[in-house]
């Protein structure tokens, strides 16, 4: 078997291996209002994906997104700025968030924070956006990001430090409020909270 079908046949294997991860997390990931103690106005930050630049190659999300769509631009700590381009209800239960991390300062700025505070989650994800989360102020419930098995996040990990005036596009999946719900507030850590609009 040549290399090139072998590699395609172990990533055939992981895909459906991360199918069937997401069917077992997506049923018991959904957030209620406790857990995380940070008020869900304060700042927060997340990253989207399409072609991963910057981030671990495992970690793209699937179809790119029009980067001439702004669902919000909120500014975070030290010259960095998070715009996300697309706030994306999936059929399987869950949402992708997606868009990019520019750095407007004149220093490189590294992932530092983004993760947020849990231990476990910062050491299974280290230079991540898997602090992120949603909250849905109508349900009352604050749905935080996408593990597998192993603790490791749905999201876009690996950020390589961002020079200035360069981006990385970011990725982050949670699990779906209610098909009621249109509206989310989008939190990470770092950046201000958001509003962002739910597209079917």
């Amino acid at each position: 078997m040549s290399i090139r079908r072998t590699m395609k046949s172990r990533r055939a294997v992981a895909a459906a291996s991360m199918a069937a991860v997401l069917s077992l997390v997506v049923t018991g990931c959904g957030g209620d209002d406790g857990g995380n103690k940070e008020d869900a106005g304060s700042s927060s930050s997340a990253k989207p994906s399409g072609e991963n630049k910057g981030a671990g190659e495992d970690t793209a999300a699937g179809d790119k997104v029009d980067p001439n769509v702004k669902l919000a631009e909120v500014k975070g700590q030290g010259g960095v700025t998070l715009v996300v381009n697309q706030a994306q209800r999936d059929s399987g239960g869950f949402i992708t968030v997606q868009g990019e991390i520019r750095n407007d300062s004149d220093q490189a700025k590294n992932s530092g924070g983004w993760a947020g505070s849990e231990l476990q989650l910062i050491n299974k994800n280290p230079n991540s956006v898997a602090g992120a989360a949603l909250i849905d102020k109508t349900g009352k419930k604050r749905y935080y990001i996408l593990r597998d098995t192993e603790g490791r996040c749905l999201c876009t990990t690996g950020i390589v430090p961002i020079q200035p005036g360069k981006s990385t596009p970011v990725f982050m999946q949670f699990p779906a409020p209610p098909s009621s719900t249109a509206e989310v507030d989008f939190f990470l850590p770092t950046f201000a909270t958001t509003t962002l609009k739910i597209s079917e």
